[in-house]
């Protein structure tokens, strides 16, 4: 059986060196988050796959924060990120940066994440929704196109901090085949 690595063996980047780091130009937009664990999680899953940043709008909590903190590990302190008053000020100033819009939501034009392909001519923003309402209806109008995560059991979301590894992981692994 192969053994477990030790911390000190997995070779992680420090704070300095990831801020340093190329990103995948992929941008996570919250809309309206209310869990702070939620908040930490996006933080942390941005970490992981070396997103861009991380977009707080609304009532998102930003950091210093210690329940972010507390799921980000630290995240959040590596990973950049701007607050905005509201998500659509953010898909506004995202879209003016050249990024391309899209809200992860059940709609009835949203392309199913096995399906999803990325534009290679400019950044993604991906919008993730509140943990009850889901992406505003305002910011789905907004949109350059929606996805969604297929499911097959009786529920018909997953958490959001869930949904944005699913997502993350479909993405990043385009961005790899197509480089």
């Amino acid at each position: 059986m192969p053994r477990k690595l030790l911390n000190e063996e997995l070779r992680r980047a420090s704070i300095d060196e990831f801020r340093r780091q190329a990103k995948r130009p992929v941008a996570l937009v919250l809309d309206n988050l209310r869990s702070r664990h939620n908040i930490g999680a996006a933080f942390r899953t941005a970490d992981a796959f070396a997103v861009r940043e991380v977009a707080l709008c609304g009532i998102c909590a930003a950091p210093p924060d210690a329940e972010i903190h507390k799921a980000a590990l630290g995240a959040e302190n590596a990973v950049a990120w701007r607050r905005f008053p509201t998500t659509m000020q953010a898909v506004e100033q995202l879209r003016t940066e050249g990024y391309e819009l899209v809200a992860v939501e059940q709609t009835e034009a949203a392309i199913p994440l096995n399906r999803f392909t990325l534009d290679s001519k400019k950044p993604c923003a991906l919008i993730f929704g509140n943990e009850v309402r889901g992406v505003a209806q305002e910011v789905v109008d907004a949109c350059d196109r929606c996805l969604e995560i297929p499911q097959h059991g009786t529920k018909h979301s997953l958490n959001v901090s869930v949904s944005m590894g699913v997502v993350l992981w479909e993405v990043c692994r385009e961005l790899k085949t197509k480089n």
